[in-house]
């Protein structure tokens, strides 16, 4: 019987934060692509463009114009997932297995900045800091509208990831319950904080610190790195070395290191393949319920599909819909490719 070799050998791991597994086959990385490839767009964006939605002064798809803005723009989204209407609503208990209740909540679209086509990772950290500020602003704002309980922050990059226009955008969606991935999180991070009296995450970054194998950048306040369990082969996550639970909780001086981690890791990713990366990222803080969450510990997610170049992407199906997650390059060969990484954009450097 050999050895086991968890640089070569399939096994599990296991995420904390969800109470879940995921299986790891790092030989699958050798196996040869004949699969689809995906149709990377090599045209130039223009800094402005007068048929796209989200452009300074032009008008939207429900007929309201955009202002000159000149630094990041908020709007409600015109075609929101979630509406502000109070429902009246009695639960039905006579059923088992036709549970329904009205979710009510606001959606709206965060544009990074009036330029078509500058992305997070070639913007300067002045201009990042302003989206933080928006963030942080929306996430006051938001939060302290009685019926909202939950904040979402996030980002859709590039068409791969579902993104429906190329013009540098977020989104935030505020809603009245705790979305089944936050539950999850809200569970095992609250009982961990109750067990030991520290966050989750103030003890696996201490651990990671200690390893440095899946650390990809450090500076005085973040780090990012990519998860032991990481389930999409770049995946990373950005962790506040302070313990504090919300994004307003910053101090300037971690607003300023937080857009430079943010600035630095999404230059890696262009870098590794020269182009611009797709992925999915979102902040993970604390609820917006009222209550104390000392549980809670900052930290932000980055998805990216991208597993072998530019055009072949990563797909969840089959085992993945019907078993459990499952990555073929380890977390730390992925860290690894990342850390060496230059952090100026490879466009800067040309």
């Amino acid at each position: 019987m050999k050895n086991f070799d968890i640089t070569e050998d399939p096994h599990r791991r296991f995420n904390p934060l969800i109470n879940e597994w995921v299986l790891v086959s790092p030989h699958r990385a050798k196996r040869p692509w004949q699969g689809q490839n995906e149709t990377i767009s090599t045209e130039a964006l223009p800094q402005y463009d007068p048929t796209c939605y989200l452009c300074p002064g032009n008008v939207r798809a429900n007929g309201v114009s955009n202002p000159k803005y000149d630094g990041s723009f908020v709007f409600e989204n015109d075609f929101a997932a979630m509406k502000q209407d109070e429902i009246m609503f009695e639960e039905d208990i006579k059923h088992t297995f036709f549970k329904a209740q009205p979710e009510r909540g606001i959606s709206r679209v965060v544009c990074f900045s009036p330029n078509h086509d500058l992305t997070l990772p070639e913007m300067t950290i002045d201009g990042i800091e302003n989206i933080i500020k928006t963030w942080q602003k929306e996430y006051t704002d938001l939060g302290n509208i009685k019926y909202i309980n939950h904040v979402q922050i996030f980002e859709n990059k590039g068409s791969v990831m579902g993104c429906s226009n190329p013009h540098p955008h977020g989104q935030i969606w505020a809603q009245s319950s705790l979305p089944t991935q936050v539950e999850k999180t809200q569970k095992n991070l609250k009982a961990y904080f109750d067990k030991n009296g520290r966050t989750m995450l103030a003890d696996y970054l201490q651990a990671e610190l200690r390893s440095g194998e899946r650390v990809v950048i450090e500076n005085d306040h973040f780090v990012a790195l990519v998860p032991f369990w990481a389930t999409w082969p770049y995946e990373t996550m950005i962790i506040s070395k302070r313990t504090f639970g919300k994004i307003n909780d910053f101090t300037a001086d971690e607003t300023t290191s937080f857009a430079t981690i943010l600035k630095q890791l999404t230059s890696k990713y262009d870098n590794l393949f020269n182009t611009s990366f797709p992925y999915s990222s979102g902040i993970h803080q604390a609820p917006t319920d009222g209550l104390e969450h000392a549980e809670w510990h900052f930290h932000m997610h980055f998805y990216p599909p991208l597993l072998r170049s530019a055009t072949v992407k990563k797909f969840m199906v089959g085992y993945e819909m019907l078993g459990e997650s499952q990555r073929d390059i380890t977390p730390e060969k992925s860290a690894e490719a990342l850390r060496q990484l230059s952090e100026v954009h490879y466009k800067s450097k040309a």
